[in-house]
């Protein structure tokens, strides 16, 4: 395990003491800080240049390699716009969801349309992959490893997402994104369903 000992600060002649190193913490910081910089659109890099904290030590952080100090997280929910609380919150992170844009989207206008979905900040390795679900598809859970990211887009038909407990219902072209080392889960009802699902993974 990583420390993150360079961004420690000495007051009085006392080293301030690293938060409570539990997985479940170092877990919830990890996926609370990317959720919230994807959606905030911006990169390590560019996080690091605002807080004055490395490119590597976020890094750590968001694998989830190192033992951030209150400090380190303060300074991370600061620059992300969220309360200490809310950065080490355990809880399943919400999915992304972007709806489908239904007024000349069906192709039907003759022009030409290309709307963007989900911006990669990083390189990363990734999968790609097509789904075809059969009517009444129960969903098998599964993930895919820590600091993993899936975006999955409904070619057609209508599939239920289930993380953890919760649900989410989508219909065609709707895409989503969302923290996949959570166990998760496509399902159908009556009809059958296709979905794009890109996979990416965090390098080591």
């Amino acid at each position: 395990m990583t420390d993150a000992a360079p961004d420690r600060q000495h007051h009085g002649g006392h080293e301030e003491a690293p938060i409570d190193d539990g997985h479940a913490v170092r877990g919830a910081v990890a996926a609370n800080m990317r959720r919230a910089r994807l959606a905030r659109g911006v990169s390590l890099r560019e996080m690091s240049a605002a807080t004055g904290l490395s490119t590597a030590l976020l890094s750590q952080v968001e694998r989830e390699a190192a033992n951030p100090t209150v400090t380190v997280l303060v300074r991370i929910a600061s620059f992300l716009e969220l309360s200490f609380s809310d950065l080490t919150r355990v809880t399943i992170s919400e999915p992304e969801i972007i709806r489908a844009e239904h007024p000349g989207g069906d192709g039907t206008s003759g022009l030409p349309r290309v709307r963007t979905l989900f911006d990669m900040l990083e390189r990363r390795r990734f999968d790609i992959s097509e789904g075809v679900l059969p009517p009444h598809q129960p969903g098998s859970f599964g993930a895919h490893g820590k600091g993993s990211i899936e975006h999955s887009y409904v070619v057609s038909g209508r599939v239920t997402l289930t993380i953890g407990d919760r649900r989410w219902q989508l219909g065609p072209h709707d895409a989503v994104r969302f923290d996949s080392s959570v166990p998760h889960a496509y399902s159908t009802g009556k009809s059958s369903a296709t979905l794009l699902t890109v996979v990416t993974f965090q390098e080591d």
